[in-house]
């Protein structure tokens, strides 16, 4: 009756893993991706590009290897931002040859074009070669979502960006404005902080990444501002202007009064969901003010057989989760027998240093009026935190006062985000206390900081 049993729009984390799981179980499968490559904006202008360009500034800030970290390479040499991208295309091309044979080893058809619906069971598929409709029983959304424009005017490139436009840098700016301090911004504010850019940070806000453990969010203040990152807190851009000259230079009005002129403005405001295009009332659907859509339990929306998952959907939108999504709408959409997704999932914070994360903040536990105490170690403390010349990492378990189990691992410092799946483990399988203090972890290793924190909050439970 149809040409494909399912249709994933979308060849991000969420449409390739949905893509797969739907393509193991025996249905017919296809792709759409509008893009020139696959892996959707996880490989084109985000998570891939962006930590590929992360490991070149540590590497060309000297952030590796060195004892002093305060001792940046970039006061000897100011590299190039050829030589920062040098290796983001290569990472990129090898991860979409790795996406697109696993498409096609499984059998999965790839239709190159942009989608929009006709009816709630057929979809136009467009591109320069002309246009073709598809029919199909099952479809998922997974189109995940566009930077929000700068408020008033255009990104033009050069002087105004928005996150899509950094890995399309010509020139390494001697001062940089982020507006939104979110994941995003944040990344960015302390990776060009770290090549000795002038970095000031606006935001609505009075904190940043307020979701993160605060003890850990204001250690890595603390850090940005030894590179020089100005924080401007509880303020808002009120206008902005592009001074003409030889040399363009952007002059930001703060509804504060005050005046801030950069080299590069980035607006990280926030993000969109990609839906505008897919003609969705032709579907019998509407997205909400920021264009994402609302789903159930099963990653449904209101019409039965079109599901939605990734970012358009809305938080957690990380890579991660996003692929596992996908593969549970995929399973629910063809009935087959599958658990919830894990709530003990890790959010990882690609900032220089990183942080990392599973279960709730010390914030959380006390609004909730949980009863915890708190384990911490240092990399001060740890071997490897001296041989990595990593002095001012942190590392923070919380386990339940009464019992001693686990409820959350906090860390920020070098290797956090590895560091935190010891972690996720014993929290998923409903650990604590006892099997910390009991277990032997490899020497000298970033492990043993759970070791040392245990012991620490072993001996706060004792009192």
């Amino acid at each position: 009756m149809y040409d494909f049993d399912l249709l994933c729009i979308g060849s991000g984390p969420a449409g390739q893993r949905a893509a797969v799981q739907a393509a193991k179980l025996g249905c017919r499968v296809a792709v759409v991706e509008k893009r020139h490559i696959v892996g959707g904006i996880c490989v084109d202008t985000g998570t891939i590009p962006s930590k590929t360009f992360r490991e070149a500034v540590i590497f060309f800030s000297g952030l590796v290897g060195r004892f002093d970290w305060r001792q940046a390479a970039w006061e000897e040499t100011r590299p190039t931002v050829e030589q920062l991208l040098a290796r983001v295309g290569a990472v990129m091309r090898r991860e979409t040859e790795v996406i697109e044979r696993q498409l096609r080893r499984n059998g999965i058809t790839l239709l190159w074009g942009e989608a929009s619906f006709k009816d709630p069971h057929t979809i136009v598929v467009e591109s320069e070669r002309g246009w073709r409709t598809v029919t199909t029983a099952n479809i998922l959304l997974a189109v995940g979502t566009l930077p929000a424009p700068p408020p008033g005017m255009e990104a033009d490139g050069d002087v105004v960006i928005t996150s899509d436009g950094v890995m399309q840098l010509t020139r390494l700016p001697r001062s940089m404005v982020v507006v939104g301090g979110g994941i995003i911004g944040i990344e960015y504010a302390s990776m060009f902080a770290s090549l000795g850019v002038q970095v000031t940070l606006i935001d609505k806000r009075s904190r940043v990444l307020e979701f993160l453990d605060w003890e850990i969010v204001d250690e890595l203040i603390h850090q940005m501002r030894d590179w020089n990152v100005t924080f401007r807190l509880g303020e808002a851009v009120e206008h902005l202007e592009i001074a003409d000259g030889p040399t363009h230079r952007a002059t930001l009005s703060l509804e504060s009064g005050k005046l801030i002129t950069s080299d590069l403005v980035l607006f990280s405001a926030g993000r969109l969901g990609a839906t505008e295009r897919l003609k969705l009332d032709a579907a019998g659907l509407t997205a909400d003010e920021r264009g994402r859509l609302r789903v159930d339990a099963q990653f449904r929306t209101d019409v039965p057989h079109i599901f939605a998952a990734g970012d358009v959907i809305g938080f957690p939108s990380l890579a991660a989760t996003s692929s596992e999504q996908g593969r549970l709408a995929a399973c629910h959409a063809f009935g087959i027998p599958t658990g919830t997704m894990s709530q003990h999932f890790p959010i990882g914070i690609y900032s220089i240093p990183e942080i990392s994360m599973v279960g709730a903040p010390e914030h959380e536990l006390t609004e909730r009026r949980i009863p915890y105490e708190t384990g911490v170690a240092r990399y001060r403390e740890i071997a490897r935190g001296q041989i990595l010349g990593d002095d001012s990492g942190l590392f923070k378990m919380l386990f339940l006062r009464d019992t001693g189990q686990l409820l959350g691992v906090h860390a920020i410092g070098t290797g956090a985000t590895e560091l935190i799946h010891i972690g996720q483990a014993v929290l998923g399988l409903g650990g604590g206390l006892d099997y910390f203090l009991q277990t032997v972890f490899n020497y000298p290793t970033l492990a043993e900081c759970y070791k040392v924190a245990a012991l620490n909050a072993a001996n706060k439970f004792s009192r």
